[in-house]
């Protein structure tokens, strides 16, 4: 029989989860603290750990590190109450198995469980660098966190794709600063922005006199980013020839600028592209052999509106960074009921550049409805769908949500319950309290 570590202060929550693992055919033990964690795991005999982030003493992703730096270290899962970006991103780069948020169903730790005790220990990573916020705590994005941990210290090429507007170059910078190339350069260049003339150049560099108008050495921007990272954002628009020098460089990696030598390059490649390249390749728009050579990983980015529940927080978010440090405009309920509504075709760019210009533009420092008058309102959305007193504006707020998620999911309530970032069962005690069918 398995035995489960469970570290947690909460001594309800421990003895809860104690009973589910019995029901599951597990014994448990329990520690309440970081450092009584560290002792009973090095008397041996456990297999896996549940883990709390926020405890007195050793926090969890302390513990966390030094579980995973012993030879015969279990299989750890993190559970927090408070998700963040950041501590997602550690959780996963230093070795868990997942982090979920508390509390946690009993199919959910059963599913889990089934992950963690096949799970072999992994080499420990080194420390993580400080880096970008990444705003978001939906299943989608919380997803999105997972990943930029497990890729942040690897070297594989990664393909980042997703509508215009979705974050590709923030994502892109976090798997770099997450991972041991952080201290090094990170290099960005829009291929769609730079005419193709001048592109190869841009990336391979060239010698003085090597073509009209090249007055001096440039070491270009392959060169630039050696030992570090270099994005190619836009990656679906380069023309084919750039195509073939492109990969001949990702497969061997030596650049050789226009005019000059060959030069042997360390970089690790990240690429994005809001276009379809599988559809590019058939159309024999995009090389084959390049799409699969950039495309080692593929990492998704999901559009706002299937992240209903971080519009608001990225709002405040984007709010607080035009404040510049000094008090933040506020939303009222009507605006965010606003921002909800809204279908948002720029995704996250089109809602920063909305924050923006509210937070220039509004004298009062709550932001009403009538200030997001500049957004598209669905034609069904009454213009008093939030008046009354609060616990019924919130519970039309929630209410709009829901059917919002449910109709993007097709009536697909675990769907649903997925974009809304919530567990399910929640979702099923909502649909009935608001009888939503």
């Amino acid at each position: 029989m398995p035995t489960v570590l469970i570290v947690d202060d909460d001594a309800a929550l421990r003895d809860g989860l104690t009973e589910t693992l019995a029901d599951l055919g597990h014994r448990a033990e329990q520690a309440a603290d970081g450092a009584a964690a560290l002792a009973r795991v090095a008397r041996g005999g456990i297999d896996a750990v549940l883990l709390d982030l926020r405890m007195p003493g050793l926090d969890g992703l302390e513990v966390l590190r030094r579980l995973r730096a012993r030879p015969d270290a279990p299989a750890v899962a993190v559970l927090t109450a408070v998700p963040t970006a950041a501590n997602t991103i550690e959780a996963m780069r230093l070795g868990a198995v997942d982090h979920l948020t508390k509390p946690i169903g009993r199919d959910d730790l059963a599913a889990l469980l089934g992950r963690m005790l096949p799970a072999a220990a992994a080499t420990p990573p080194a420390a993580a660098a400080e880096g970008e916020d990444i705003v978001g705590s939906s299943a989608a994005m919380r997803s999105v966190q997972k990943a930029i941990g497990m890729l942040a210290d690897s070297d594989a090429t990664v393909l980042l794709t997703g509508e215009t507007g979705t974050g590709k170059e923030v994502v892109a910078r976090a798997i770099h600063l997450h991972g041991r190339r952080a201290a090094r350069p990170f290099v960005a260049v829009n291929c769609a922005a730079i005419p193709g003339e001048l592109l190869e150049s841009q990336l391979f560099g060239h010698v003085r006199g090597a073509f009209t108008g090249a007055v001096a050495d440039r070491a270009g921007s392959f060169r630039e980013a050696d030992r570090g990272t270099l994005f190619l954002d836009e990656i679906g628009d380069m023309d084919l020839a750039l195509q073939a020098k492109l990969l001949r460089v990702v497969q061997e990696r030596v650049v050789t600028p226009l005019g000059g030598r060959p030069v042997a390059v360390d970089v690790r490649i990240l690429a994005a592209t809001h276009r379809d390249l599988e559809r590019a390749v058939r159309e024999g728009r995009f090389r084959e052999d390049l799409y699969w050579r950039l495309g080692v990983v593929p990492l998704a980015l999901p559009p706002l509106r299937e992240r209903l529940g971080d519009i608001v927080p990225l709002a405040e978010h984007f709010l607080a960074l035009a404040a510049g440090g000094g008090a933040a405009k506020r939303l009222s309920a009507d605006a965010a009921a606003r921002l909800l509504a809204h279908a948002w075709p720029g995704n996250v760019r089109e809602l920063r550049n909305a924050m923006e210009r509210v937070a220039v533009l509004a004298r009062r420092p709550v932001i009403g409805a009538g200030d997001l008058d500049f957004l598209h309102a669905p034609p069904d959305a009454p213009p008093d769908w939030l008046d009354g007193d609060l616990p019924g504006a919130i519970a039309r707020l929630e209410a709009a949500m829901i059917r919002r998620a449910l109709a993007a999911a097709q009536g697909n309530r675990t769907e649903a319950a997925r974009r809304l970032g919530i567990h399910r069962q929640l979702l099923y005690e909502k649909l009935r309290r608001y009888g939503i069918e």
